[in-house]
């Protein structure tokens, strides 16, 4: 139909004002047609709409319109596709609440009807959306049940790749489970790239970041290399390879700058920076237990200026450090010394006397049951 291949140029070509113009200058001829073709080009012109991701401001608020105007015209099915897509944008700009309360509305109505494929969709913006507000116990139940239904149906690979990528994503959060959660990042990839979608960049990013946090990040540069992640090269493989080589090099001072350089790929990446954040604490306790370790006497901002950040953050971190016993020692904030005591050594005594006791115990209960059986 010419208006759909005028949204499909359109999108191509960018003008997103133009086509967002498209979508509401068209309504008044979808009355002449059928309802189910006038529900196919309106959801059709809308996904090409969002899709675009051009940032327009106007998204919702297009969106809130189409779903009106689906309920005057009473098309249910199309308005809950419509609504489907507003839970995502609202999703995506962080109005969390809203996007719980719309989908916790639509996921009744969805559970009555036979429409499996977007009861999935929404049961998986669920998902993400407990997830974005920590919610991790909430997050699992929505993904589990949005599998589930997945199961009885045929997914499509965008779907799919979607099911697979928050499932890496919980696996990383919730039990830094980075092994499983790079085989579900895999599939995620190849799912999306097998329709070319340009998403295909965000699994990748996180298959590295999975390497990176299993401290295996000689493997990142092979991936990058393969064949399929080639086409994907720009500033999100760029940012990743650059966390890798600072964490292979244990360098805070390269970790901080990759950081600064490329702070929308990582920083404004809520999944990313969260690790790269335990990442960071991890690679800062590695250097200064390096740096104190010659010593047993030692002043704090010698330290400090060894490690060359700021002076109250070293004594934070040496504090939390002596408290989580990563080594043993105490701090003089008076005098601004650290004094490092050797390790503890361990008396075994109390361990060999109950295994001792435990020992015994088998050997009696043992000639307690061959006196049973003479008797």
């Amino acid at each position: 139909m010419a208006i759909l291949e005028l949204g499909l140029l359109l999108a191509k070509t960018g003008q997103a004002e133009e086509l967002a113009g498209l979508i509401k200058f068209t309504r008044p001829f979808l009355g002449n047609v059928s309802k189910a073709k006038a529900a196919k080009i309106v959801r059709a012109l809308v996904d090409l709409f969002l899709d675009m991701e051009a940032k327009t401001g106007k998204e919702v608020e297009l969106c809130e319109e189409c779903i009106g105007w689906a309920k005057k015209e009473k098309r249910t099915f199309l308005r809950q596709a419509l609504e489907a897509r507003l839970i995502s944008l609202h999703f995506n700009t962080g109005n969390y609440e809203s996007a719980l309360y719309l989908g916790a509305s639509l996921l009744k109505e969805l559970k009555k009807l036979d429409d499996k494929q977007l009861l999935v969709e929404v049961q998986l913006l669920e998902s993400q959306v407990y997830h974005a507000l920590s919610n991790v116990p909430k997050a699992r139940a929505a993904l589990t049940s949005a599998r589930t239904t997945a199961n009885a149906i045929y997914c499509p690979p965008k779907l799919q790749a979607g099911l697979d990528l928050q499932s890496g994503i919980l696996h990383a959060a919730d039990e830094k489970d980075f092994k499983t959660a790079f085989s579900y990042f895999y599939e995620a990839f190849e799912g999306y790239d097998s329709i070319e979608n340009s998403k295909a960049v965000t699994p990748l990013k996180y298959m590295l970041l999975s390497k990176i946090m299993l401290n295996i990040a000689d493997e990142v540069n092979s991936i990058v290399s393969g064949k399929l992640a080639l086409k994907y090269a720009g500033p999100q493989v760029d940012a990743m390879k650059s966390i890798a080589k600072a964490s292979k090099d244990r360098s805070l001072a390269d970790f901080q700058k990759t950081l600064a350089a490329y702070n929308s790929e990582l920083v404004e990446d809520p999944i990313v920076k969260a690790h790269l954040d335990s990442l960071y604490d991890n690679l800062l306790e590695q250097n200064l237990c390096r740096i104190i370790e010659p010593f047993s006497r030692v002043q704090v901002k010698h330290i400090a200026n060894l490690i060359k950040l700021p002076l109250d953050r070293v004594e934070k971190k040496l504090s939390q450090m002596i408290l989580d016993k990563k080594f043993h020692g105490i701090l003089n904030q008076g005098s601004g010394v650290l004094i490092v005591f050797d390790e503890p050594v361990v008396d075994k005594t109390y361990d060999a006397a109950l295994e001792t006791i435990q020992s015994m115990g088998k050997v009696v209960d043992s000639l307690y049951n061959k006196a049973k059986k003479l008797t």
